[in-house]
């Protein structure tokens, strides 16, 4: 009997508590932030569901919203990241914007997709954070993008050259610091602006934590794109603290 062996019952015990305590682990979160203050991109809805069924596919949970009063230090913490998913012009007010900074002073993740440089034009650390601002785009059209880092998590799997259709952003205000992974050939397209450093994809770590950014992603035929999901799926759990 489990009562008449002191060792077995704590064994026991120990058992019932790993079992308990595993059970109530919950898995890590990510918050896909989609607000917009200026144009709003009919890819944000697609956008919004691939990266749920990304986070059933590879064991995180989602949550999404569009209200900015998510944003307090308090709510954030249970974040591992968060992504700005095509967001456009002044969507944080200043306690909104002390939460965010704070949560990436205090190590959390940080994933922007297409539209996250056209956010907070007059709000100089999201310039620094994000590494430019959008200027201008011209029609959708097909272009070609060079791979020129393998190794990251969000483009291993991509080709060197490829070719897609997407809406080319043009820069401004760009941090030549930032780890560059994929840039944009303007001799394959027309209307580009930067010349020959013409990034599309980058990261950086910054002030504590990390920051993830593709400009693709206007399409809402880019969201049943095998390739750029997976670049995105990439970015995202960068963002998260995953290396490979």
């Amino acid at each position: 009997m489990l009562n008449k062996n002191p060792f077995l019952f704590l064994l026991f015990a120990f058992l019932l508590i790993a079992v308990n305590t595993d059970a109530k682990k919950k898995k890590l979160k990510i918050l896909v932030f989609c607000k917009t203050a200026g144009y709003h991109h009919a890819s944000i809805a697609n956008g919004k569901l691939a990266i749920m069924q990304l986070g059933r596919e590879n064991n995180f949970d989602v949550d999404t919203t569009s209200d900015a009063s998510w944003f307090t230090s308090q709510n954030l913490k249970q974040y591992k990241a968060v992504v700005f998913l095509s967001t456009t012009g002044d969507i944080f007010n200043d306690e909104q914007q002390e939460a965010f900074k704070q949560y990436i002073h205090n190590g959390g993740g940080f994933t922007g997709v297409h539209a996250a440089t056209d956010t907070e034009y007059d709000w100089e650390w999201y310039g620094k954070f994000i590494g430019a601002y959008f200027l201008s785009h011209p029609k959708q059209q097909e272009a070609l993008l060079h791979v020129v880092d393998h190794k990251n998590i969000s483009t291993r799997h991509l080709p060197a050259d490829w070719k897609r259709k997407d809406e080319w952003y043009n820069f401004k205000n760009m941090d030549s610091t930032v780890h560059l992974l994929i840039t944009l050939d303007e001799s394959s397209y027309e209307g580009g602006k930067n010349g020959s450093y013409h990034p599309m994809a980058w990261y950086h770590n910054f002030e504590g934590g990390r920051m993830f950014y593709t400009a693709l992603g206007h399409t809402e035929e880019s969201y049943a794109d095998p390739l750029f999901l997976k670049h995105l799926l990439g970015g995202i759990l960068y963002a998260m603290g995953r290396k490979s």
